[in-house]
């Protein structure tokens, strides 16, 4: 918002610098982005309004807090033609009259006809009749609308822009003698419907939207943007001036699906005041006869079927001291709220807050409480620790799960990355496996048209970032959900890695990370997550075809790794000669499957004894189904299974392999005996041939 300091002085005497008022506005939450001199002689104070406080993208809405901080009083609008001298609100220190023009209010009009269909969509709409002359705009108002950076068209649009930079209300206008009927009907958009709108650009129309129609087609998208039909000219000689509060989700919505940003737009979507449609109509009409541009003719149109009542909150001292940590003085706090514009009635425990319909932020005491934190300062509030009247509740044994990941993951030589849960839906196809992906129905652009199918599409991305950045050894993790039509939303891990599988160390030579690397991770991973998953071969559209597993207990999928498909790893705009391994696990499956997790054991107190067993194998046979199968076969002094050497070459039949494997045995309770050992080496061995017509060598 570029508030012209001349133009805040029209509403509150504030005749301090404006770098003491853009720091006094900035202490108060709004971020000061420059500070620039204005062609009058005074100053434009930009400032970054956050999206809750719709009240001041206003000039009048920043008066308000401008006088609340120095305590001085806001001029208010008069109705009377020529207010004697010496009242304040008769004219301003700029000399603009502060002036409303004095319309009657009804509900028709002998010269145009108002339908409200959809009274949800917009609970308010006002209209004028107002016979006009087309010219330029005096220089005043003209310099006014430039300093606050928009461009001067004609006098009738210039108005509809003052009033909406100075009282927060968006308008427009209308040519009368190019709507059919004549007559404006606010209704919902048909399929099909088409509207051009004033920047040129025809648009397609859903169900969805609001639009001002007449009688044949649609004149304006509510609450965005005006039709070209109906479009003010040199021409025009009658104008409808439009004055009306929309539904912010309708405008937002409209808004987002037709690319269409607007200062009208930016100000509905984040919730226009529903008091303020009327005022405007009286403002837009006083400064038509100020410059002599016109003037009204008959009633203001009101259909407002649901009048506004105002929102009561209760206000607690004893609330406030519990939120600031601090004790405020009652009469501090009526002046900030009171300046504000709210309206205070004392009682027993604090106040009964009447809030103003501008101030749609407003919906709980908290809120008000903030207001009075605001003003009194954000420096004067004390260090202090709430008291606990109860013990918090246990935390969500998932925060811990993630906690444990990032442990294993950083402690494996990853760095954690967080990428975006919306991606372009392309980066979803290839990573969905023939399921469509979910698109999402107002995207902020291509980029971000769909939810995610995995985590990967986002951390490829991440990886190119840094390729691209000349680093060779990359390894990225992220922890987040992803989401598919199918099963809905899983919280996964997923991880990439390329380049070398460890640092460079004197005591040996590196080498490109390959599959059993990744594999290794895995393994590695689920074992500290309490499981031992088999490891199967896969089929993913975007691995490479051979290089492609999964883990799985029993017919339970945990997850997926394997060697990125070259065509996917040239559409993530990654190096050609990289080969990149990725790997994706379900957290929430890898929970189900774990077994009890093991606490502390204390060191054991006696021996273990180790046997090498080779056998020969059919080459197919994954190595966890014979790890199984020995498990299953040996007693509970069988502590570990590990595999050392696997041989294929001359000596070993063709379709078979040599498969080596150390195995451990050791009891908590005594030392074992070689006859014990032996004899469940027998039952192994057995177990293997008779299951893998294995033979021992």
């Amino acid at each position: 918002m570029r508030l012209l300091v001349s133009w805040l002085r029209d509403f509150v005497d504030a005749t301090m610098p404006a770098d003491e008022l853009g720091r006094t506005l900035s202490m108060r939450g709004f971020e000061l982005a420059g500070i620039e001199p204005a062609p009058d002689g005074t100053s434009v104070i930009d400032l970054e309004i956050t999206a809750n406080r719709p009240d001041c993208l206003s000039v009048i809405g920043l008066a308000r807090e401008v006088a609340t901080a120095f305590q001085l009083p806001v001029r208010q609008f008069s109705r009377d033609a020529s207010p004697p001298p010496g009242i304040p609100n008769a004219a301003t220190a700029s000399g603009v009259p502060l002036r409303l023009a004095a319309l009657e209010v009804g509900s028709n009009h002998e010269r145009i006809r108002v339908t409200l269909e959809d009274p949800v969509l917009c609970p308010r709409y006002a209209a004028a009749v107002a016979e006009v002359t087309i010219g330029p705009s005096p220089a005043w108002l003209a310099g006014r609308l430039q300093a606050a950076g928009v461009r001067p068209i004609n006098n009738i649009v210039d108005i509809t822009n003052y009033v909406l930079l100075e009282l927060g209300q968006p308008m427009h206008a209308f040519d009368l003698a190019r709507l059919v009927g004549p007559e404006i009907r606010i209704r919902r958009a048909r399929n099909g419907e088409r509207v051009r709108t004033l920047d040129g650009m025809d648009r397609l129309l859903t169900p969805d939207m609001l639009v001002i129609a007449d009688a044949k087609q649609p004149q304006a998208l509510a609450g965005v943007m005006g039709g070209a039909e109906s479009e003010v000219s040199s021409a025009t000689r009658v104008i409808v001036f439009e004055s009306a509060n929309f539904d912010p989700k309708s405008v937002r919505i409209t808004s987002r699906k037709i690319g269409l940003k607007t200062e009208a737009a930016a100000r509905f979507e984040r919730g226009a005041d529903i008091g303020a449609p009327v005022m405007g109509i009286e403002r837009a009409c006083a400064l038509l006869e100020a410059i002599g541009a016109g003037r009204a003719i008959g009633p203001v149109i009101d259909c407002y079927p649901s009048p506004f009542a105002p929102r009561r909150v209760p206000l607690r001292r004893a609330r406030i001291a519990r939120l600031l940590g601090k004790t405020v003085d009652d009469r501090l706090v009526e002046r900030f709220l009171t300046g504000l514009g709210f309206t205070l009635a004392k009682n027993a425990e604090g106040w009964d807050v009447s809030v103003p319909s501008f101030r749609v932020d407003i919906a709980r005491e908290a809120d008000l409480i903030e207001e009075v934190a605001r003003h009194d300062g954000y420096d004067k509030l004390p260090a202090t620790f709430p008291a606990l009247r109860n013990p918090p509740p246990p935390a969500d044994a998932r925060v811990e799960r993630d906690r444990q990941v990032r442990q294993i993951m950083t402690a494996a030589g990853f760095t954690e990355a967080v990428t975006f849960s919306f991606v372009a839906a392309d980066a979803a196809a290839r990573f969905s496996d023939g399921a469509p992906p979910l698109p999402i129905a107002h995207p902020l652009s291509e980029k971000f048209a769909s939810l995610r199918p995995s985590l990967l599409p986002g951390l490829l991305e991440s990886l190119a970032y840094n390729r691209h950045r000349e680093q060779h050894d990359v390894q990225l993790f992220e922890i987040g959900r992803r989401f598919s039509p199918k099963v809905g939303e899983r919280r996964t891990v997923a991880l990439v890695w390329t380049g070398t599988s460890a640092p460079a160390h004197w005591s040996g030579s590196q080498h490109a990370v390959d599959f059993f690397d990744v594999k290794g991770v895995v393994e590695g991973f689920c074992a500290r997550m309490g499981t031992e998953p088999a490891i199967a071969r896969a089929t993913r559209s975007y691995l490479v075809d051979g290089r492609a597993a999964m883990a799985q207990i029993g017919s339970a999928e945990l997850g997926t790794f394997g060697q990125l498909s070259p065509s996917v790893a040239a559409a993530a705009d990654l190096p050609p000669q990289d080969e990149i391994y990725v790997a994706e696990l379900d957290l929430d499956a890898i929970d189900a499957a774990a077994g009890p997790r093991q606490g502390v054991q204390p060191l054991p107190r006696f021996p273990s004894i180790v046997r090498d067993l080779s056998i020969l194998v059919d080459d197919a046979l994954p190595a966890a189904v014979v790890r199984g199968t020995i498990r299953s076969a040996a007693p509970k002094t069988l502590i570990d299974v590990r595999e050392f050497d696997r041989y294929q070459g001359k000596g070993i039949p063709e379709g078979r392999v040599s498969l080596s494997l150390r195995l451990t045995f050791r009891s908590p309770e005594r030392t074992l005996t070689d006859a014990e050992v032996q004899r469940a080496m027998d039952w192994i061995v057995a177990a293997l041939m008779k299951e893998h017509k294995a033979v021992q060598r």
